[in-house]
């Protein structure tokens, strides 16, 4: 890790006797220490002041960076033979996530107009070589590598229904954060509540224009048959004439 210090090995329990060990950097001398005099040298200034050369001959790299990755090479001069090689890498420290919300102009077809929706932004800057992850709970939403240095991962959701983190993480560290915030994404039991008490409303309009229609009609039902009633008197009388 970035920052990080770490020993390469020659794996020599001490220098022989007038014996000159050299570490390359691919193909660049940057250490050598010399058995004779117990001189050590240090060459390249990409690494000035950050290495050390023990009794064995071991590298030491302290404040390791990324730029540090690379192909070593350890040689001794009573040997053709490399004595060791290793390839190093070194990965950057990584940052906690960002997460922040946006309006989405084209939201997915499977979330329904009638519910609250938010789009979800998580966001990584100034990594390489790493995977950024959104988890519902312990579950794998989505996942992508990253490459470059500045990446972000969407997630649309209707609600906040359940645990939601964002994880980013190179082969040995990760770093996790949690969404919490509910002024990002609105709570799923909010958006229920809504339903629930605009549903029983409308059923109550609902029922009183039904009622006000059924009490109107038999109204207008009882004046038209009083009507006929009265008309039936007048216009079928038996009239009855006296002298």
């Amino acid at each position: 890790m970035e920052g990080d210090s770490v020993t390469l090995n020659t794996h020599l329990t001490e220098i022989q006797r007038d014996g000159l060990i050299m570490w390359k950097f691919g193909l660049v001398l940057i250490a050598k220490i010399n058995a004779k005099d117990n001189k050590r040298d240090f060459y390249d200034e990409r690494f000035k002041d950050r290495l050390q050369l023990d009794q064995t001959g071991s590298l030491n790299i302290t404040n390791t960076r990324t730029t540090d990755s690379g192909f070593y090479k350890v040689t001794s001069s009573r040997t053709e033979k490399p004595l060791n090689t290793f390839n190093l890498t070194v990965y950057a420290r990584l940052p906690v996530p960002i997460i922040s919300s946006t309006s989405s102009q084209n939201p997915p077809p499977s979330l329904s107009s009638s519910v609250s929706k938010c789009l979800l932004l998580c966001s990584v800057v100034n990594v390489s070589d790493v995977t950024l992850s959104w988890y519902r709970g312990n579950s794998l939403l989505s996942s992508i590598s990253v490459s470059d240095l500045n990446r972000s991962l969407s997630l649309h959701l209707e609600c906040l229904d359940d645990s939601y983190s964002c994880v980013v993480n190179n082969p040995i560290r990760n770093q996790t954060q949690h969404l919490n915030n509910t002024e990002l994404c609105q709570p799923c039991s909010d958006v229920s509540q809504i339903v629930l008490i605009s549903a029983p409303g409308s059923l109550l309009i609902i029922a009183a224009v039904g009622i006000f229609c059924i009490c109107r009609k038999r109204r207008k039902t009882d004046q038209e048959a009083e009507t006929v009633e009265t008309g039936a008197e007048i216009t079928y009388a038996d009239p009855t004439f006296y002298k």
